[in-house]
């Protein structure tokens, strides 16, 4: 096992909602609002744009998930600039860029950063000690994996 960078006080948090499931997480960011306002914030282009329209939180907006927001975050997971993942999913709606959405699941867990696809899971991780608090998470060394970068 690899020891990843230590996950610092403010966290940078990635926010991400399938159509049908960004109300609920609109309802669920204004409820937390305070906590969240402590961490840096990322989202997805429209998700963003709805968070920041109906709080006071800045939001970095990536592109909108079909035009490659969720292959943006998967992204910045890879290269440790994200520390955990809300992604309320619909799991109901098929969307046209489910390729793009499991691949970001699957690069979550790769990297072993926390994700809450649900508003019960979502509380449970907000309200955890861990969240306002400096934590070292352990990532998988994928060593066969890897290739030289250069640089």
């Amino acid at each position: 096992m690899d020891k990843n960078k230590t996950m610092p006080k403010q966290k940078r948090i990635a926010l991400v909602a399938h159509d049908k499931k960004k109300m609920d997480l609109l309802e669920w960011v204004l409820f937390n609002e305070g906590s969240l306002s402590e961490h840096i914030l990322y989202a997805t282009g429209t998700t963003g744009s709805i968070i920041e329209k109906h709080t006071k939180l800045k939001v970095y907006k990536l592109q909108s998930g079909p035009l490659g927001g969720d292959l943006q975050i998967g992204a910045m997971i890879t290269e440790k600039q994200l520390d955990i993942l809300f992604f309320f999913w619909d799991p109901l709606e098929p969307q046209p860029h489910d390729p793009d959405i499991k691949a970001l699941l699957r690069i979550a867990m790769v990297w072993n950063i926390p994700v809450a696809c649900n508003r019960s899971t979502a509380d449970f991780l907000i309200s955890s000690p861990l969240f306002k608090s400096e934590y070292e998470p352990i990532v998988p060394e994928y060593m066969i994996f890897k290739q030289p970068r250069n640089n």
